[in-house]
């Protein structure tokens, strides 16, 4: 299998976006198995250098104004614009949100064109790219709307991969956004990433409940007993090797977590607490469902932090780690059903 051609778009310039995607590609044993396009410009990447603590980082870019200029030995910059910027570290400003927006749309182009086969996308300001776009609201919606499929956010690590029924939305509109339908599509979903883009055979996923204590036997809630467990019933009866529903506050034991591929939360923080707790600093968001790789890592923005050196590369390079490993899963696990079909 030929290198794979890794975008990489450039997120919020203000943030720590730039200062990861250095830190990340100055080890050059990642130029084995892949080579990084980073989609930006050689003037904003120098101007941040020139601003921040990572004029130390010595990577010898190969400059490009088109992708057929690709050096495949080398980490390459795309230059996406030629116009020049104030960079404000640790604000986020429009122009910082417009500029993260092109680097992702102009990524995703690439992506369209099969130029790329996998995107990492660094972390962005939502509120600042909704300036100029105000119907953003995130990577993850954005690429179900571009691309063929049904999106669903998977959070994975080395300690555990949990997905959410439900995604960005206020806590009071859950309810009424989870029923049978959706826990069982999100989890086929879930189980089908699992066997094709992590190389599980056959995953044992746990659905958790959306009440205290799973409902305790309706005494805190119907849905386990109306929606939930009904769900659980008809997925086991498609060959889906899953069990709950289990209490959310007791169930991210060891014991679990090793016996569990997967895991289905029903909301945003039932399962983002937990894993930022455990695998914040390794931690990768992995898009599933659609035709193509894309993660991301864990964090956020981090203004806070911005141009003083202090950001930890290592979630977004266990992201690129993981999109590279499941675009070559996903290609042997095509290949297999092929044959087999």
């Amino acid at each position: 299998m030929k290198k794979i051609k890794l975008g990489v778009s450039v997120g919020d310039l203000n943030g720590v976006g730039i200062e990861i995607i250095l830190k990340t590609f100055k080890d050059i044993r990642i130029l084995d198995f892949c080579t990084p396009i980073i989609f930006c410009s050689n003037k904003i990447i120098s101007k941040y250098r020139s601003l921040t603590r990572t004029q130390d980082i010595n990577i010898n870019f190969n400059i490009i104004n088109s992708m057929k200029d690709v050096n495949y030995k080398k980490c390459n910059i795309l230059n996406i614009s030629k116009e020049d910027t104030e960079i404000k570290l640790g604000t986020p400003t429009s122009f910082s949100g417009e500029y993260a927006y092109t680097s992702l749309k102009k990524s995703i182009q690439e992506l369209k064109n099969n130029t790329i086969n996998a995107l990492v996308t660094a972390p962005i300001n939502k509120n600042s790219i909704k300036i100029n776009n105000p119907d953003f609201i995130g990577h993850t919606e954005l690429l179900e709307k571009e691309f063929k499929g049904d999106a669903l956010m998977i959070m994975t690590s080395d300690v555990m991969k949990i997905a959410c029924v439900t995604g960005h939305m206020p806590l009071s509109d859950i309810p009424k956004n989870i029923n049978v339908n959706t826990i069982i599509n999100k989890t086929k979903i879930l189980n089908q990433s699992l066997m094709s883009d992590f190389g599980i055979i056959k995953p044992k996923i746990a659905i958790l409940g959306i009440n205290p204590h799973a409902g305790e036997n309706g005494t805190m809630g119907k849905e386990e007993e109306e929606i939930i467990i009904p769900a659980i019933d008809k997925l086991k009866k498609d060959n889906i090797i899953c069990y709950g529903p289990y209490p959310a506050d007791s169930f991210f034991t060891d014991k679990n977590l090793q016996f569990f591929d997967g895991i289905l939360a029903m909301y945003h923080d039932q399962a983002l607490i937990p894993f930022k707790t455990i695998s914040f600093s390794n931690g990768v968001n992995f898009t599933a469902g659609l035709n193509i790789v894309r993660t991301s890592p864990a964090h956020g923005t981090a203004h806070d932090i911005a141009g003083k050196g202090m950001a930890d590369e290592n979630s977004f390079r266990q992201a690129v780690y993981v999109a590279c490993d499941a675009y070559k899963k996903r290609i042997l696990y095509t290949e297999l059903h092929t044959i087999n079909d």
